[in-house]
């Protein structure tokens, strides 16, 4: 038998082939170029956000000091330093008494525009304005320094006081509710469904609606918890209890689906050398199986509840998106979460919360990083190779 060599098609398979190469490595190279503009834009606006203007000023604790948060300078500064310094000034005098009627020269907060002109950004200091700025720099008495108010202050009208603990506090209860409620119950969804339910019409209904429960859009189990837990529960609006049973909801359907993955990855003779010695069908199930399963069990898991920490639009339907000044002191308190936080900042009209949404999103994006690198460390420690 002779087998004819087609020259002509050969090459043209060989000329696809490359195209084929050509193409893949133009779509790799585009989806890299889009990563490193996002997160070059998204780090150089950010990086500012980490530095904070500071004036040194001469602060006098009198009696206006006391009445109205007001203060005598050397030089009249008062419309270069932030309110919500001067705001501080009466509670300062009332924790402690002998400071009326002294003088204390200190650093303080700067107005958000005297940060922004000293940060070289778009400003609305007016000329005499900066010549004091640049008057005050030459002193040695402006500066940039590290905003630790970014870290451990809650959310505030004023940019220059705005901080995301108040919403990072709120994430962690709402996390911490979403894996109480959604890990235990999913976890033995699965259990039931893989080695206990009937193959029978109604389970395959059952299991045909969790797959499609995860597809559905997000915003729509926001529906479900403000119709479920805040309107027939009773469950306070804007609470991370709310946040948190919500989410429960929408990462309850992953984890189901991870975990009958992971425990239908066992091999049968498992079972069945379990079974052998005399162990019950449960027995097998806790002693074998189910700690066999594990590594994919905690994989899903994290995977599931970093899907959830980043949503924004079921929260937004069951009232997260409130302004919270105070970290939460409780599951029932108001809260908010870092997505919402970082909405909220995005949609406002003062230049200076442009970097603070931007520095939210790299905090945010190594919280998701950290989880998916744990979903991954645990997977590779504990997996098991048949």
């Amino acid at each position: 038998m002779q087998i004819s060599f087609d020259s002509k098609k050969m090459k043209r398979r060989e000329r696809r082939d490359k195209m084929f190469r050509v193409y893949s490595y133009a779509a790799i190279f585009m989806a890299g170029a889009f990563l490193v503009f996002f997160f070059g834009d998204i780090i150089s606006t950010a990086l500012s956000a980490f530095k904070q203007a500071e004036l040194r000023v001469e602060v006098s604790y009198n009696e206006e000091a006391r009445e109205m948060g007001g203060y005598a300078l050397e030089e009249d500064l008062s419309y270069l330093v932030s309110r919500g310094f001067t705001r501080l000034i009466p509670n300062q005098i009332k924790q402690n008494h002998d400071l009326l009627g002294t003088s204390v020269e200190k650093w303080v907060l700067a107005e958000s525009e005297v940060d922004q002109y000293l940060k070289g950004k778009p400003n609305r200091l007016r000329k005499d304005e900066r010549k004091l700025v640049d008057k005050l720099l030459t002193e040695g008495r402006a500066r940039l320094a590290f905003n630790i108010g970014f870290f451990k202050n809650g959310d505030s009208k004023l940019p220059e006081m705005a901080g995301i603990w108040s919403a990072a506090v709120g994430s962690f209860y709402v996390m911490l509710i979403t894996l109480i409620f959604s890990f235990p119950l999913g976890v033995a969804t699965a259990i039931y469904l893989e080695e206990f339910a009937p193959d029978n019409r109604l389970m395959q209904v059952i299991e045909v609606n969790i797959n499609n429960l995860a597809a559905i859009p997000s915003i729509l189990f926001g529906l479900l918890g403000l119709s479920i837990f805040i309107n027939f529960l009773g469950v306070p609006r804007s609470s991370a209890l709310a946040g948190g049973l919500t989410l429960s909801l929408m990462t309850l359907p992953v984890i189901i689906i991870s975990t009958r993955a992971a425990i239908n990855a066992i091999p049968d003779s498992i079972r069945e050398g379990s079974l052998a010695l005399g162990a019950t069908r449960w027995q097998m199930v806790m002693t074998n199986v189910l700690p066999l399963s594990l590594p994919g069990i905690l994989t899903g898991t994290i995977i599931g509840l970093a899907r959830a920490i980043g949503e924004t639009a079921p929260l937004m339907i069951v009232g997260m998106m409130a302004y919270i000044p105070e970290a939460p002191d409780g599951f029932t308190s108001a809260a908010t979460v870092l997505p919402a936080q970082i909405y909220t900042w995005s949609s406002d009209s003062l230049r200076a919360f442009t970097e603070r949404t931007s520095a939210g999103i790299i905090v945010l994006l190594a919280v998701m990083l950290v989880m998916n690198g744990a979903a991954i460390y645990f997977r590779n420690k504990y997996e098991t190779k048949w």
